[in-house]
């Protein structure tokens, strides 16, 4: 019965939400660099890993600002290039905002709100934000992260404040294209979902995920991206389950066109590998983009919870209206985040300029292609 009063209330908020769409479309940002929009042509969508801010992190932004208040703007400033360029970017935040400097890092994670303005500043368009942080400071965390992100302009998918934003599509515009960012995890670290708010952070359902893409794209959606959170970590294969439901999201198909046309992975906490299923792309591991020093399922400091890659997907429009969206050229741009400097580094650039870090980038880049993607047209790009 629940599932049935989702899939209505999607079907009666479907053209509320085209609507939405359209009126965000004539504020979207405008970054240097980024194309203005063309019918004529495709667009570019660039996804990252993990927003995870530790109290090491924290800490960092503490300092970055000078002892007042946080800035976690440098720490991103070396991505900034990359993902300003792209006609869509997309982020997972993996935490939930404190309040009156109540922030705490690893179990409990209640972050500062000013990332909102940083990822907002790189250039991140929205973010995924259902992980197992999602219900670590309640229902009121849930709320407080929503507004922050809405205050920042940074748009959002995978938990909501009220039934009717959770039975809503997030559209977002790319170039000429729309978009819509549907966005789930497996678990919310043992915390129970809100008493009568069962609505107010998506788990992983494959019935549900493929009911949500069906009407996106009733909605008025060229192209549906599906962000996951979860799956086994630290593991540089992905698990069955999440291969199991890679191989059912990506066979989904209506009329002849797939259903969901991108699948980002992310709860890994280590990059893994790119894979094409049914001829739709899933990443499923992207990694974490910003983490403090962490340990693995052995209790062991592992770096390979500082790496991470950036996924850019170049979309080239349909041959005849109403036609699929496809991906031209798949490209991942390998990285890490510096702990000592609180920095992510592009370790394609950072290769050009010296680092010793070619064999960083080389052990990502084996994960990557670990499943044929580069049979299928994926390369490290720059």
């Amino acid at each position: 019965m629940l599932a049935r009063r989702h899939q209505v209330a999607l079907a009666l908020t479907a053209l509320l939400a085209a609507a939405a769409a359209c009126q965000a479309e004539d504020h979207q940002r405008t970054e240097p660099g980024r194309p203005a929009p063309s019918a004529a042509r495709g667009f570019t969508l660039v996804a990252s890993g993990d927003v995870l801010p530790h109290t090491s992190v924290v800490d960092r932004a503490r300092f970055d600002a000078g002892g007042v208040g946080y800035d976690f703007r440098p720490m991103l400033e070396g991505v900034k290039p990359f993902v300003s360029r792209a006609d869509l970017a997309l982020c997972h935040l993996a935490a939930v905002y404190g309040a009156n400097g109540d922030y705490t890092g690893y179990p409990v994670i209640k972050a500062p709100p000013e990332i909102a303005e940083a990822l907002a500043a790189t250039g991140y368009d929205g973010c995924s934000t259902a992980s197992p942080h999602s219900l670590d400071d309640g229902a009121a965390g849930v709320q407080r992260t929503l507004d922050v992100l809405d205050g920042a302009g940074v748009r959002h998918a995978g938990t909501a404040r009220t039934e009717a934003e959770a039975n809503s599509v997030t559209l977002l515009r790319a170039g000429p294209a729309k978009v819509a960012h549907l966005a789930y995890t497996y678990d919310t670290n043992g915390y129970l979902l809100p008493q009568g708010a069962p609505w107010t952070v998506n788990l992983v359902d494959e019935n549900r995920i493929l009911a949500d893409a069906k009407a996106a794209r009733k909605a008025g959606a060229d192209v549906v991206v599906v962000s996951v959170h979860g799956g086994a970590g630290w593991q540089d294969a992905p698990d069955e389950r999440r291969l199991a439901l890679a191989r059912t999201l990506t066979a989904s198909r209506t009329d002849g066109r797939p259903d969901v046309d991108l699948v980002l992975g992310a709860g890994a906490h280590v990059p893994q590998a790119y894979e094409k299923v049914n001829g739709v792309w899933v990443v499923y591991g992207l990694g974490d983009q910003i983490a403090g020093e962490t340990v693995n399922l052995q209790g062991v400091r592992d770096p390979r919870g500082s790496q991470s890659t950036v996924a850019r997907f170049t979309f080239a429009p349909p041959a005849r209206p109403g036609g699929r969206w496809e991906v031209r050229k798949a490209e991942f741009v390998p990285q890490m985040f510096d702990l000592d400097a609180g920095r992510v580094v592009d370790l394609g650039k950072a290769l050009a300029q010296g680092a010793g870090v070619a064999g960083v980038r080389d052990r990502i880049r084996d994960v990557v292609l670990s499943r044929g993607a580069a049979k299928e047209g994926l390369v490290m790009g720059d």
